[in-house]
């Protein structure tokens, strides 16, 4: 018979199973995914002071010790997150080359992931384009601190107001990434910050018949005049929409080419697509 009195025995007893219960629910609160299918997903965003959402693709076989290469893909004008990771082919490609793939929110669908300034008077909120960028930091963050990506793999693309984002978020957080995707871009008019990209290769995928390809072929003459490594695939009858589900394995090709303290020997290449 035990020589302590019955009441510490349940106390103690108590105490082990609270431990046990806040354990498992630590447990419980850690993010799931499951591989090779397209998650949904939310952090609660400090500043905003609210949950916001994201898409995940984590490809089938993961394996938590073997390194993988990131890409961060932004959706366009009032478009979502949603929507963005399943662009035809998207998901698809990144299992055949092993991608993880995340396509945050941006805030909301039309943030401009801050390449149209922090604020303005006209937004609502007033600092949308300082949470719209935020919020792709933070989801990058996230992603990171979550799985064994490659540091020396973390590429950016995006479609339309996307590919405004990727200018601007390649050109301010330079130091990150190892490519760059702008994708029917729509820019922001800091060009002369593109000397930031000087060692990021870029590969520019734009239609022909699209309303931007003006503005995209002066930013691809500007990387061209400063030495910036590039492509530019400019698909002959293409509309705003069409390349960028068609052209995505031309884009993960030029990502594999291309990594921290990795040379292409391919540079300044001008492609006229069919």
């Amino acid at each position: 018979m035990s020589h302590y009195p019955l009441p510490r025995t349940i106390a103690w007893l108590f105490a082990s199973l609270a431990t046990v219960g806040l354990l498992k629910a630590k447990e419980d609160e850690k993010p799931k995914f499951t591989p090779g299918e397209i998650q949904s997903r939310s952090y609660f965003f400090k500043e905003a002071k609210k949950k916001m959402p994201y898409s995940l693709f984590v490809p089938e076989g993961y394996n938590p010790k073997k390194k993988y290469p990131l890409m961060v893909a932004l959706h366009g004008l009032w478009s979502n997150h949603w929507q963005m990771i399943r662009y035809p082919g998207l998901t698809k490609l990144a299992q055949e080359h092993g991608y993880v793939v995340v396509a945050p929110m941006g805030y909301n669908s039309s943030g401009w992931y801050g390449s149209r300034g922090q604020r303005s008077r006209f937004s609502n909120p007033n600092n949308l384009g300082e949470l719209s960028e935020k919020d792709v930091m933070n989801v990058l963050g996230i992603i990171r601190e979550e799985f064994n990506v490659d540091d020396n793999r973390i590429y950016l693309m995006g479609h339309s107001m996307g590919g405004g984002g990727t200018w601007h978020l390649g050109m301010k957080y330079p130091e990150i990434w190892a490519a760059l995707a702008p994708v029917a871009p729509a820019p922001p008019k800091n060009i002369n910050d593109l000397l930031k990209l000087k060692d990021i290769p870029v590969i520019v995928v734009q239609g022909d018949r699209d309303g931007l390809v003006r503005s995209s072929r002066i930013w691809v003459a500007k990387m061209k005049e400063l030495g910036i490594r590039h492509e530019y695939v400019e698909v002959k009858g293409g509309n705003h929409i069409k390349p960028a589900f068609e052209r995505l394995p031309d884009i993960y090709d030029f990502f594999n080419r291309h990594s921290k303290g990795k040379t292409s020997r391919k540079k300044g290449k001008k492609q006229p697509a069919n």
